[in-house]
């Protein structure tokens, strides 16, 4: 098909050589095949440039992430003891009711009416009941959101960029439904919160952030849990496909309300989560 002079001359006009369009594959004298020199070191097949890494960082909150370095656990039930994760991000049975809110992910209109609920039952009873969000979205990019939304106040933000704290609590990857149901697709043009492109523009800005790289809490004050993040699309910003959570859990440790978010726009009720330890 490419070997008529014509072809031949055509293609040498443009730089390309007489076999750049031979896909037969042939191979060299050392057995690899020319053209193909330049894939991932991860081996994934795809030429660098294609590479999931080069997408924007909005972009790779929709593709599937790597799994959590854990199993998926059962979600925790009224009645059971707290879970405890992998690095003893949480603790509870200090004498303190805790309200443990899992986010679904930075930027998300959703998990900012949650998280702003959140903050305000915590600075409503101060010392005396113990308030935690957790972020699986990188430490840079959850402290610009939780300060685009005025700062975490008495909330205590818990950084989980591997995802297994939340594979701790039983919670997993969403599915297609639950995103893109008609309800879910109702409510998310109804909402104005959508603060995921204003955070990637700020950190792709000031470059304040790395590829993997995760920490504790956004204040530092919790042993740092390394993310998984060499492989795959970028954690920084998080995933679309996270399941959120809410967790109520008495001064014993015992779970006292429990919710899975059956879809994206779920809320789940956070005025029952503290109604049931007394808030």
């Amino acid at each position: 098909m490419f070997s008529s002079l014509t072809t031949k001359l055509a293609m040498k006009k443009v730089g390309l050589s007489s076999d750049a369009l031979d896909f037969s594959s042939p191979k060299s004298n050392d057995g690899s095949v020319p053209g193909l020199d330049e894939l991932e070191e991860s081996n994934s097949g795809w030429p660098a440039w294609m590479s999931t890494k080069k997408l924007p960082l909005t972009a790779q909150a929709w593709l599937s992430p790597v799994p959590p370095p854990v199993p998926v656990a059962e979600c925790p039930k009224p009645g059971d003891l707290a879970p405890l994760d992998r690095d003893r991000q949480l603790t509870f049975g200090g004498g303190k009711p805790v309200i443990v809110l899992f986010l679904r992910c930075v930027g998300c209109a959703f998990a900012q009416k949650s998280f702003l609920a959140l903050r305000e039952l915590a600075i409503k009873n101060q010392g005396r009941l113990t308030c935690i969000t957790v972020s699986h979205s990188s430490r840079e990019a959850t402290r610009k959101w939780v300060d685009l939304l005025g700062g975490a106040w008495n909330v205590e933000v818990v950084i989980d960029e591997d995802r297994a704290v939340y594979a701790a609590w039983g919670l997993g990857l969403g599915t297609m439904w639950s995103m893109f149901n008609p309800t879910t697709q109702i409510q998310g043009w109804k909402e104005k919160g959508w603060l995921g492109i204003n955070v990637a523009n700020s950190l792709q800005r000031t470059g304040s952030f790395k590829q993997g790289q995760g920490a504790a809490a956004i204040d530092n004050s919790t042993s740092s849990a390394t993310a998984t993040g060499a492989e795959g699309p970028s954690t920084v910003m998080g995933n679309k496909w996270q399941q959120a959570g809410l967790f109520a859990v008495d001064g014993r440790g015992t779970v006292i309300w429990a919710a899975k978010a059956l879809r994206a726009d779920d809320l789940m009720d956070l005025g029952s989560a503290a109604a049931a330890i007394g808030f």
